[in-house]
Order: structure tokens, then C-alpha cells, then sequence
């Protein structure tokens, strides 16, 4: 089961602009498994499987918020 905030959650109308991003566009690959690592790691901390301080949990959650705008600002583009 995926974490939720899963990028497909994230944008649930672009699942074709993703899968054609993710196989032919790597640096899009590497930005969707970064966003999965980051996002994994805050889901941990969330339910507490992962003891964690706020700062750090925060730290995460600014950096999964930025690597979501970078995914959004490229599937903009793709479909522009």
C-alpha cells in the first residue's frame, strides 16, 4: 500500500502524462523516486515508526512539498 500524498493521489488526472514523463524523461524518473523516498520517510514519521524531531519531520515535509512542485511544474509543461 502506498503512503499517502502518493504522487498518483497528488495528480490522479495525469497518470499517462506521468508514465510517459517517467520512461522517457530521466531526470523526471529520478524527481518521482526522490518525491516516493521523501515521502515514505514522512508517512514513517507520522505514525511514528521512525522517532524523528518536528524539525526534521518539517525539514521533510518542505522538501517533499518542493519536489512536488517541481513534478507539477513539469507535467504542466508536458501537457502544454
Amino acid at each position: 500500500m502506498a503512503a499517502p500524498h502518493a504522487i498518483h493521489e497528488e495528480f490522479p488526472n495525469d497518470a499517462g502524462v506521468i508514465h510517459e514523463l517517467k520512461v522517457s524523461d530521466t531526470r523526471f524518473a529520478r524527481l518521482l523516486e526522490e518525491y516516493d523516498e521523501v515521502n515514505d520517510e514522512v508517512a514513517a514519521a507520522e505514525s511514528r515508526h521512525v522517532p524523528m524531531s518536528e524539525e526534521a519531520e518539517t525539514a521533510l515535509r518542505k522538501k517533499r512539498a518542493a519536489l512536488k512542485d517541481e513534478i507539477a511544474r513539469m507535467l504542466s509543461a508536458a501537457r502544454a
